[in-house]
């Protein structure tokens, strides 16, 4: 809705970006469903697909770097508002990030220093209990390490295997899509590209060496080719 007080927001318009060097109509491309939850997403981002035994198994989740620097592209993370427990079932995360999860999800866990953890399946997401976080409750207990948030600790669903933080980059996001936010999100439909195109390397978010390996990409110069 238009602000109240009278106010000019400097900025522009994002969607108004070239991606492809290449012809678009070249590109090997399929139809998905974006999971919900995780606000705007950019053209050019990497996406990893929900390897969940159940939940929102099969859609499609932004990939998360392997990197911790803070600066990264991080949409797919919903980090700790607190501190994990040592050998807790359960961890608090904001309201908003929430709805980035669904009961049955399997929930990875990970930070700058402790090895990623897969928690098995989410069994519940309490946002009633307090206002300010919503926490999660999971299968598996956290293996004897606390997750801490000055570490940048993090949840994300599984979305890959663990030698890659268990998220697999599998396409990049064709064009700008809303998947909402909080208690209103609804995911999306987009288009993915998965192969046969050059793009330009700036155009390309939470992009790394570990996705570019899964994309098979390789960088030229400005320009990033999938083969």
């Amino acid at each position: 809705m238009p602000l109240d007080t009278p106010t000019i927001i400097y900025g522009e318009q994002t969607d108004y970006k070239k991606l492809y060097y290449s012809e678009p109509l070249a590109a090997l491309k399929v139809p998905i469903t974006l999971q919900a939850g995780y606000g705007v997403l950019e053209i050019g981002t990497v996406l990893a697909q929900n390897k969940s035994a159940s939940g929102n198994v099969g859609k499609y989740v932004p990939y998360n770097p392997t990197t911790f620097t803070g600066a990264e592209d991080h949409p797919g993370r919903a980090y700790l508002v607190t501190d994990s427990g040592t050998t807790d079932k359960y961890v608090y995360v904001t309201m908003e990030d929430s709805y980035k999860f669904a009961v049955g999800d399997d929930l990875i866990i990970n930070d700058d220093t402790t090895d990623a953890e897969n928690l098995g399946a989410i069994t519940a997401i309490d946002r009633t209990s307090e206002v300010h976080r919503a926490k999660i409750t999971f299968t598996t207990a956290i293996g004897g390490t606390a997750f801490t948030t000055a570490r940048k600790a993090y949840v994300c669903v599984e979305a890959g295997d663990s030698s890659n933080n268990y998220s697999d980059a599998v396409g990049i996001l064709e064009k700008s899509v809303d998947t909402g936010t909080g208690e209103d999100a609804k995911g999306a439909l987009a288009t993915m590209i998965i192969g046969n195109a050059v793009l330009y390397t700036g155009m390309l978010k939470n992009i790394d060496a570990a996705a570019r390996t899964d994309l098979s990409a390789a960088v030229i110069g400005q320009f990033t080719y999938m083969r």
